[in-house]
């Protein structure tokens, strides 16, 4: 598989360009050759012929997936699951109920330190232990959502592009194009959850409350097999990742508009997608549509980087969004975990450096979001987010630090984490009683600002400076004559 499954690629939008330009004749803006037909533009004789070979090519992937393979949407979920719970071989032992017991403590004494470390009340009304065939059915409806955007831009971009005497008999083809773009997506995105469910750890692993709201989880065969090699005993390490789990879950639990702020920085990203099709049709024309009965020939030709959509600055701007919101959420999730049981865990700064050298060497928040949006989420983000997090506890105390969440326009950007004092200085500068509600400061600078702007509108309605001049002038005459 490669690095970027779904083809998602930082290219240069300029050469991109060169491309389209330097296509093969009349044609070379039409991805599918219709424009190099006759004086219409449009051979309905080649449609008939790109369907049947279409039907041929979805026909046998169909069958290479075996049954159940039909979809509803823009991605074949189905298919996904299946090759993900592949991945993970035939046989999955369940939880053992000693297992399931030591979950359930370390999570009950996490939370108990958790309330010493934030003013969020717990968010987590149970929690579990999962299989890895658990984490995959219970973080699909999540997948869905962040996934369905991105796919159903790309989709829609096929019909876009036919000429309009085109669509008027492409009714079975943009059928046909969309389940293989669905086994497409379904195919690696399988791939990718497969890989996931054997090293994430927890359910918000990556950052993102990919479980059902209020149920907080724990994978305890993958956190075995991280336990493996390092000095703490695997009890504590329970405990720690119960901490982060369930300080994850009191943040999503109680921002109630976290969760759309990161799916919508998604869906802008998959708004600004574009495709270079000229190169897509210079690759079909080299393509053995009967070769292509074989799934794994199909994500061959998308792993070259034909169907690579061009990053818009658009894009670049929802990314750095997404970034920066995911960083400020792993470094406040940092700093409340270090303040809860870095006194009671001995090995928790190790662990948590471990838990950044994972990241920093593509563990599953990097592996996924490179899958999903083209997303690195780079760890010197992460320690800058920490490291603000802790200015501010430091400076401001924990009370305060905790009610920056209470609305998205308090949160530090991405320069704030790049030089955090003016951050830090607008939180704690002002009177006591102005940061000790973030809102009511809020709504006091939009209230100075609607001030301004009367005053400058009056000014601009008052009479001339010289007429006022000569009308006091006159007016003190007049009062000398009296």
């Amino acid at each position: 598989m490669s690095d970027l499954p779904f083809g998602f690629s930082t290219g240069d939008d300029d050469d991109s360009g060169k491309r389209r330009d330097e296509g093969n004749g009349p044609g070379g803006n039409d991805p599918f050759g219709f424009g190099a037909a006759g004086a219409g533009g449009f051979d309905p004789s080649q449609l008939g012929q790109m369907l049947s070979q279409l039907g041929q090519m979805i026909s046998g992937m169909g069958q290479g997936m075996g049954p159940g393979g039909a979809q509803s949407g823009p991605v074949n979920y189905d298919v996904a699951k299946r090759l993900a719970r592949q991945q993970l071989g035939s046989t999955i032992a369940p939880i053992a109920s000693g297992t399931t017991t030591a979950v359930t403590d370390a999570a009950h004494l996490a939370e108990l330190w958790l309330d010493g470390a934030t003013v969020l009340p717990a968010g987590a009304t149970k929690t579990v232990a999962w299989t890895p065939n658990d984490w995959i059915e219970e973080t699909l409806p999540t997948w869905k959502r962040l996934c369905d955007p991105v796919a159903e831009q790309i989709s829609g971009m096929w019909t876009a592009q036919l000429p309009e005497e085109a669509k008027q008999f492409a009714g079975p083809m943009v059928g046909m194009l969309g389940q293989m773009g669905g086994l497409a997506f379904g195919s690696q995105l399988g791939q990718a959850l497969g890989q996931l469910a054997k090293e994430v750890l927890t359910s918000t692993d990556i950052g993102l409350p990919l479980g059902p709201a209020g149920t907080a989880a724990l994978l305890p065969t993958a956190i075995s097999a991280f336990s493996e090699g390092l000095e703490q005993p695997e009890s504590e390490i329970m405990v720690f990742l119960a901490a982060r789990e369930a300080a994850h879950q009191r943040l999503f639990a109680h921002v109630p508009w976290l969760r759309q702020q990161v799916l919508g920085a998604v869906e802008d990203y998959a708004r600004g997608i574009k495709m270079d099709f000229s190169a897509i049709e210079e690759a079909a024309q080299g393509i053995d549509p009967m070769s292509l009965s074989d799934p794994s020939k199909l994500e061959e030709l998308l792993s070259q980087g034909t169907f690579e959509p061009q990053t818009t600055p658009e894009q670049k701007q929802a990314l750095e969004r997404l970034e920066t919101l995911l960083a400020l959420i792993e470094g406040w999730v940092d700093v409340v975990v270090s303040d809860a049981v870095g006194e009671r865990l001995p090995g928790a700064n190790a662990l948590s450096e471990t838990l950044r050298r994972r990241r920093a060497t593509g563990g599953p928040a990097e592996q996924t979001f490179a899958t999903l949006v083209g997303l690195e989420l780079r760890p010197r983000r992460v320690r800058e987010a920490s490291a603000l997090w802790r200015r501010l506890t430091t400076d401001a105390g924990m009370e305060r630090r905790d009610k920056v969440w209470e609305h998205p326009d308090l949160l530090p950007d991405s320069t704030d984490l790049d030089s955090p004092a003016g951050f830090i200085d607008s939180i704690i500068g002002g009177s006591t009683g102005a940061f000790d509600d973030p809102l009511a400061q809020l709504a006091a600078t939009e209230a100075r600002e609607r001030d301004a702007a009367g005053l400058d509108k009056a000014k601009s309605e008052e009479p001339d400076s010289g007429e006022t001049s000569r009308d006091e002038g006159d007016s003190d005459s007049d009062t000398g004559k009296s």
